[in-house]
């Protein structure tokens, strides 16, 4: 097993959803790793996600996927309605599974999977360096404390350090932004099980259930400037109320009655399918992981989920460098050989999975906000042609095998659709 206080191993930088599911799905391998987070607590901001059926399949495998589906409603329909033309398309979501669940329930499953100690707040990472000795990267934090690591994973999301340190560009700001927010109604809401997106012009407004009593909300709006910060709740949930004019009244009241501490506002940001494929996403033995890899837009809901599938992935991959032997048998070249090695596959398994993702993301993000009708209607034809439209192919254990899509690849056992061989099987 590896890793202890002295010497930590195995290096995650970044608490989040994805860095505390790649500390679990480790665990569960046999492996122990140390988690930096630069928050003094579990983050949760963001209100609600969306997990779809390969996150379900991710969150089985790491042993929470019974606890969470407890405190999330299993969603029956998901309905988009154009307000200008009355315009209404329904998906019924049948055999595929999809709940919205509170980060903060989700956050709390991951770390309380892991063992006490593992997750150090008040870490900011802000430099990775390459010991020029053994060629195994070096972490500085703020408070000047350095961490030698063995092997380094970076969870980092957007403003990743770790992908800067592998020479990745920024992601692209885009002209989109979300308000999002929760709203409890104690005597019960009537939005039953559907999953909603009313579309008015340039804005976006979507309600999806989280359980009886909550709704988590969520308003998605264009606007033209990379600063648009404000601090105060109540003036967040007025702005959010005036991009609802002629929105239904039902709607208004929704944010009308938000809670206010649950509301955040997010600038919407992706790496572009083209900069993902030229990108080293890895080298030696550090490599990223989730949004730190792969942020992509908000539009098929595959954000989360797909960080998800990179824990599992890199985990079985992981384990075998770091388990065919003890640690003390490994020379730091032989470590880092087979630790460089486990990570090249990690990307190989993973590369077309992400690229499919990513491209349809971008394509449905570009029918849905390009003003041009042409654009759109080329751009759905693509959509029809290689992805199936608006379809849950993505996340369906029908998917295509070839691009990574069959949900047998989500296992940390070895077994049909597992490219690594794992020796603790």
């Amino acid at each position: 097993m590896m890793g202890n206080s002295d010497d930590p191993g195995i290096v995650i930088v970044g608490g989040g959803i994805c860095g505390l599911a790649t500390a679990l799905a480790l665990r569960r391998k046999g492996l122990n790793s140390i988690v930096l987070e630069g928050s003094s607590s579990l983050r949760a901001t963001g209100g609600g996600i969306g997990i779809f059926s390969n996150g379900w399949r991710v969150f089985d495998e790491l042993g929470i996927g019974t606890e969470l589906r407890r405190k999330a409603t299993l969603l029956s329909m998901m309905r988009d309605r154009i307000l200008s033309t009355g315009a209404q398309r329904e998906t019924v979501c049948g055999k595929d599974e999809v709940r919205c669940l509170k980060r903060s329930d989700l956050m709390e499953a991951l770390a309380n999977g892991l063992p006490h100690g593992s997750i150090r707040f008040g870490c900011q990472v802000v430099a990775i360096a390459e010991d020029s000795m053994t060629s195994l990267p070096i972490v500085y934090l703020h408070d000047g404390s350095i961490i030698n690591a063995k092997v380094l994973i970076g969870c980092d999301g957007v403003n990743s350090v770790v992908a800067k340190s592998l020479g990745m560009k920024k992601p692209t700001p885009s002209n989109l932004w979300t308000i999002r927010g929760f709203t409890n109604y104690p005597d019960g809401h009537s939005y039953g099980s559907v999953f909603t997106r009313l579309v008015g012009g340039n804005v976006t407004f979507g309600l999806l259930p989280i359980d009886d009593n909550l709704m988590h909300w969520f308003i998605s709006f264009q606007l033209r400037s990379d600063d648009a910060k404000i601090e105060d709740s109540e003036r967040l949930r007025d702005w959010a109320m005036e991009l609802l004019e002629g929105f239904p009244a039902d709607a208004c009241l929704m944010v009308k009655d938000s809670d206010l501490s649950s509301l955040s506002l997010t600038h919407i940001r992706y790496r572009a399918p083209w900069d993902l494929l030229f990108s080293n996403t890895c080298r030696g033995t550090t490599a990223v992981a989730g949004d730190a890899m792969h942020v992509m837009g908000p539009f098929i809901g595959q954000g989360g989920s797909c960080g998800l599938e990179d824990t599992i992935v890199l985990a079985r991959n992981l384990s075998v460098a770091l388990n065919e032997a003890p640690e003390t048998e490994l020379s730091d070249d032989l470590l880092r050989n087979r630790v460089s090695a486990a990570l090249d596959n990690y990307v190989k398994e993973r590369k077309l999975r992400v690229l499919r993702l990513s491209t349809q993301t971008y394509l449905v993000g570009l029918m849905i906000y390009n003003p041009s009708n042409i654009i759109k209607f080329l751009v759905f034809r693509l959509l029809v042609a290689f992805f199936g439209g608006m379809s849950f192919d993505h996340a369906r254990n029908t998917a295509n095998r070839a691009t990574g899509d069959d949900l047998e690849h989500l296992s940390l056992r070895t077994g049909e659709g597992s490219r690594a061989i794992d020796p603790l099987q």
